[in-house]
């Protein structure tokens, strides 16, 4: 091999040792160290409570399952001592620990810069989750560090123009948190803001050897050549009828000869579930058409579940089964030798936790669709809260979202653990 493409790999490589050394810095370490790290945008006269402690406490209101902002300060001013002693709260003058005002904190919320709060809120979440950076070259089929992209409506929000604001997220496979966000404009959609969401993310982590997951409507080829070279990472895309002329070369190949390279089969919630794939390597009409390409690839899902209906003309139900088959045609820049089919499959499953596990979560736990917090910044740093709180719940090992904020309501102890921090041993008990 050739001195010159050795020294540029290893020049590659201490590059993205050095952003990762960076990254804990640049999360501030803990929590109460990644918040401090957010500009005051209050007068330094008068201040009484720091902003780091305020959003702490935001944070860990919204843990407790607050879900709206007078519920958010109404805890905060009943806190208890041990947690004001641990998140820094100041003493009166008899000594008793004092939480800020209910003002204070609705003052904070219109004030803060709400995109400011976002990059340092999943840059915390993307130290614990991506400890280090992507080895790459990989020496064979293996798993990769995997994020997906998708937006969200805030429907319970007023933005500009009297529009319904949207938030694109980028989220990590696994652990299903939220590592960069970025609202998109009123007059414009998620298209135009998907590269300038991931290049601000691959400053403060390397993004490099990683897989985008994105949906068919991020499949445009702009994306693939700014995935591909710009942040030297892979792409698994979904195709459909958005990209014509994809959709019908990769349509027209003859998958009646292509065998089935890996099957899966899930049983839960009065439904069986069995999903195919079928991979080959693209071929040369479908590497002109789309940049990078290496695979192509056909997944089927076929569910039988159990439904009750009604018998004709009579009270009485019977439970009968129905069957569904649905089909995905997906491309990717991975090589046979970087991922084989069951790396395929579980990335573009891995995909839909950003739906199923974020976005659901978001709406039916925190009702987020029917909150009443509709102008300013104040809707989005909410919603920058709830994936702080999923994705701290989730990194601790807590599957069960709902059920875990419940625990936390009521267990002091749990909370201060899910935050990362230990009670003051003034306070211990």
């Amino acid at each position: 091999m050739d001195a010159a493409p050795v020294s540029a790999a290893g020049a590659a490589l201490e590059e993205l040792a050095a952003h990762a050394a960076s990254l804990h810095a640049a999360s501030g370490g803990g929590l109460l160290e990644c918040f401090a790290l957010i500009p005051d945008p209050r007068d330094r006269r008068g201040t009484r409570h720091s902003l780091a402690g305020i959003l702490a406490m935001c944070t860990a209101a919204v843990l407790c399952g607050c879900t709206s902002l007078a519920d958010v300060t109404a805890w905060v001013s009943a806190a208890g001592q041990e947690i004001l002693a641990v998140l820094g709260c100041r003493r009166n003058a008899l000594g008793v620990l004092t939480p800020p005002h209910p003002d204070t904190v609705v003052r904070v919320f219109t004030e803060i810069g709400a995109q400011q709060l976002a990059d340092h809120a999943g840059t915390y979440l993307a130290r614990r989750a991506l400890p280090a950076p992507a080895v790459f070259p990989v020496a064979g089929p293996d798993w990769l560090p995997a994020i997906s992209v998708d937006g969200k409506a805030v429907r319970g929000a007023v933005g500009a123009e009297g529009l319904v604001p949207y938030l694109l997220a980028a989220a990590t496979h696994g652990s299903c948190a939220v590592i960069a966000e970025r609202l998109i404009g009123p007059k414009t959609n998620e298209v135009p803001e998907f590269a300038p969401l991931l290049r601000e993310l691959n400053e403060r982590v390397p993004l490099a050897g990683h897989v985008i997951t994105i949906d068919a409507g991020h499949t445009v080829r702009a994306h693939a050549t700014f995935i591909g070279e710009e942040l030297m990472a892979h792409y698994v895309m979904t195709v459909k009828c958005n990209t014509p002329k994809l959709f019908d070369a990769l349509d027209a190949l003859d998958w009646a000869k292509v065998p089935v390279s890996h099957t899966a089969s899930q049983t839960g919630h009065g439904r069986r579930e069995r999903r195919t794939i079928q991979v080959i390597d693209a071929p040369d009409h479908v590497k002109a058409l789309f940049p990078h390409v290496r695979q192509v690839f056909l997944i089927e899902r076929h569910v039988t579940r159990k439904v009750r209906k009604r018998k004709k003309n009579s009270r009485k139900y019977k439970t009968i089964e129905v069957k569904t088959a649905v089909a995905a045609l997906c491309i990717t820049s991975l090589s046979a030798r970087e991922a084989a089919p069951e790396h395929l499959a579980g990335y573009v499953r891995g995909h839909w936790c950003i739906e199923n596990k974020i976005h659901w979560v978001r709406d039916v736990t925190f009702g987020e669709d029917s909150s009443h917090i509709r102008t300013g910044s104040r809707p989005r740093i909410m919603a920058t809260l709830r994936n702080l709180t999923i994705g701290l719940i989730r990194q601790a090992g807590y599957t069960k979202i709902a059920a875990t904020i419940r625990r936390i309501r009521h267990d002091p102890r749990l909370l201060l653990t899910i935050l990362g921090l230990r009670p003051s041993p003034e306070n211990a008990s």
